[in-house]
Order: structure tokens, then C-alpha cells, then sequence
């Protein structure tokens, strides 16, 4: 299951309050498909199946699916605010190599 950082934790609960919808988490997951063979999906979902795994972070929700859920273990997802690096980023140490876009891994 995939790691938030504090600061990861307080943007997403940020922009689900945002949203103003009840019962909103983040599902993050793993598609086949970018340059290099996988890549990362991240929204807002209030759907859960019975075999997702679930996390709570301070009152942020996360939601992965079970095959999500094996490449993303061990993994961060951190959020940067700076002038050169802005926005979320995914350290995976499952990522054998990555390409340049820094969204799809294999």
C-alpha cells in the first residue's frame, strides 16, 4: 500500500474539501499503458469493491486496488510546492526504470 507524507496528506484533504462531496478518497492505481510499460492514476472516487485496500491518514482516505496495491508497495507519494518542483510525485522502489514524463514506470 502506497505511503502519503504530511504534506501530501494535507493537499489532498485540502482539494477534497474542495470538492465538497461526502465520502471522497483518493484512489491511486496502476495502469498498463505511458512509455514504460505502467502508469500512475490518481482522482477523487467515492466507489470502493470489496477487495480494495484501504487507508486512513488523518482523516484522508486512500483507496488501491489489490493489483495496484502489489506494485505500489513500499511506495510515497510526496507534494512539493516550489518554484522548480510543484505538484505529486510518486517514489516507487519497485520502479526498476522510469521515463522522462516521471508518470510511467516499469
Amino acid at each position: 500500500m502506497i505511503t502519503l507524507t504530511d504534506r501530501a496528506v494535507g493537499k489532498v484533504g485540502e482539494l477534497i474539501s474542495a470538492e465538497g462531496e461526502e465520502g471522497l478518497a483518493l484512489r491511486v492505481a496502476v495502469r498498463p499503458g505511458g512509455c514504460s510499460g505502467f502508469s500512475y492514476e490518481m482522482f477523487f472516487d467515492t466507489d470502493r469493491d470489496s477487495e480494495d485496500l484501504i487507508a486512513d491518514y488523518n482523516g484522508v482516505g486512500v483507496v488501491v486496488d489489490p493489483s495496484s496495491a502489489q506494485l505500489l508497495e513500499g511506495a510515497t507519494l510526496d507534494y512539493k510546492d516550489g518554484l522548480q518542483d510543484a505538484g505529486f510525485s510518486i517514489d516507487n522502489p519497485n520502479a526498476q526504470r522510469t521515463c522522462g514524463c516521471g508518470s510511467s514506470f516499469s
